[in-house]
């Protein structure tokens, strides 16, 4: 059997974490199995489904590299076919036509919650002629489903769960308008593109009951199904914004590396002995269903932050570089040129080793991208008294003279330090609030370097005038 998974999501709004964690473990799954890894759009609800939330899924699944092996389907297309089934069903004695109106069913409603009962349909349609029906009323379609025994979900997660039948009603698989109910309408595309597997949040669970009642009455193979707990904040509530970033994107905009937030999301909810960073590769080679726990997992952002600086560090230069330069270019007061780019480049190995962010990355780069004085920050002008700047003004002419090698900066900083009697960190402190505005960079000879010697003399020039 070749595996074929599916990543289901509905186009209402933001691709959140719970499903990006989703559309990961479908990835890794048919990517360990050597099967096949599909995406469709459920924009079945015309009224809340945008052009825009397609979008925005779409851009963040290829930003996660969770890239699909086929075209998308879009279940909106689909329509015709779903009914098409239903009918069959209507046809095979399966499904019966429902003439209650909306009066009826709020009746319904309303008498089961006054009697503490769950709302559900009370099936007077069900076994009543159908030239009962009230003229000129477009009857639902819906499913005759068994009222004995149970049904039963084995679910390569959870284990086997079970409801009894008396507990689920007759439902709508075809409304009035002749448009398919969503339960009806996975079922159908599940079994047309061959899945063969069903991996989604544990909150589809209820919804699956009813989705094996119509897989058995169209006769259809069932797939598999794998139930994934959700996540929750970190005080075990519904993750949501008061929490922190809730969205694929934001988390982009907010400085995380693809790998990053994927290995973390691997490994919230799913376990292989101690493994904590996990390349891409690594993660298809290792992942199977039987790691997946059945408890929620609860969303650690600092864990998170924690492990994207981790890959940073370990990221190749240029990328983060070109990285870097896109987040330099929103602020039009920076030079984004390729004497700026250089600079990012040559400093990197220094930047990224106290970076947890790529917002930290650009932050720390940024006097790289302006030209002459710099901004100061308090630490850096309460640096730069009256004493600091003299010294400054008696520094530049040497470091005029000196060839700009990190090697011969470093041998004139010292030089210079000794012949005024002072440590090197009393010269190289306020060289660098000087230079970038703050008390923090890499290396100052490095960082005397990448500016260049004419890009030094005019920020000292500024800072001892």
């Amino acid at each position: 059997m070749k595996i074929r998974t599916r990543f289901a999501p509905s186009p209402t709004g933001l691709l959140h974490i719970g499903g990006a964690r989703t559309a990961l473990f479908n990835f890794l799954f048919a990517r360990h199995h050597g099967g096949t890894f599909l995406l469709r759009i459920e924009d079945t609800d015309h009224e809340r489904s945008t052009q825009q939330a397609v979008e925005v899924i779409l851009e963040g699944l290829e930003w996660m590299g969770l890239n699909a092996d086929e075209p998308p389907v879009f279940q909106s297309t689909r329509a015709e076919r779903h009914a098409q089934e239903a009918l069959r069903l209507l046809e095979s004695g399966h499904a019966y036509r429902c003439y209650a109106s909306q009066e009826e069913l709020r009746e319904m409603r309303e008498r089961a919650m006054a009697e503490g009962r769950p709302p559900r349909y009370d099936g007077r349609w069900r076994d009543r002629d159908p030239s009962d029906a009230p003229p000129g009323v477009k009857p639902a379609i819906r499913l005759r489903a068994p009222r004995d025994g149970e049904t039963i979900v084995q679910d390569l997660v959870q284990g086997d769960v079970r409801v009894a039948n008396s507990e689920l009603d007759d439902m709508i698989i075809l409304r009035s308008d002749g448009s398919p109910t969503y339960l009806h309408a996975v079922v159908v595309d599940d079994h047309d593109m061959d899945i063969t597997h069903v991996i989604r949040g544990d909150d589809h669970l209820t919804n699956t009951f009813r989705q094996v009642q119509i897989y058995q009455a169209l006769g259809y193979e069932m797939p598999r199904f794998a139930h994934i707990p959700l996540i929750h904040g970190a005080d075990g509530a519904k993750l949501s914004k008061r929490h922190g970033a809730v969205s694929v994107l934001e988390f982009a905009r907010e400085g995380f590396l693809p790998e990053a937030l994927c290995n973390y999301l691997l490994r919230l909810g799913w376990g292989h002995g101690d493994s904590e960073i996990l390349s891409r590769d690594e993660a298809i080679a290792l992942f199977d269903l039987g790691g997946v726990g059945r408890a929620a997992s609860r969303m650690d952002y600092a864990k998170l932050t924690h492990l994207n600086g981790v890959y940073i560090r370990g990221a190749d230069d240029a990328r983060l570089t070109d990285e870097v330069m896109t987040r330099l270019r929103e602020d039009t007061s920076n030079v984004c040129d390729d004497i700026t780019r250089g600079r990012v480049l040559m400093l990197m190995p220094g930047l990224k080793e106290r970076a947890k962010s790529l917002v930290d990355l650009s932050a720390n780069a940024a006097f790289l991208a302006r030209r002459g004085a710099q901004g100061l920050d308090a630490k850096a002008a309460a640096l730069l008294n009256d004493e600091a700047r003299a010294m400054l003004g008696q520094l530049a002419p040497k470091l005029a003279e000196t060839d700009y090698s990190v090697a011969q900066l470093d041998a004139a900083l010292r030089e210079f330090a000794e012949s005024t009697g002072r440590k090197l960190g009393a010269v190289a402190q306020p060289l660098r609030a000087a230079l970038t505005g703050t008390t923090t960079s890499p290396g100052i000879d490095a960082t005397l370097a990448a500016l260049g010697r004419d890009e030094v003399g005019a920020r000292l020039e500024a800072v001892s005038a």
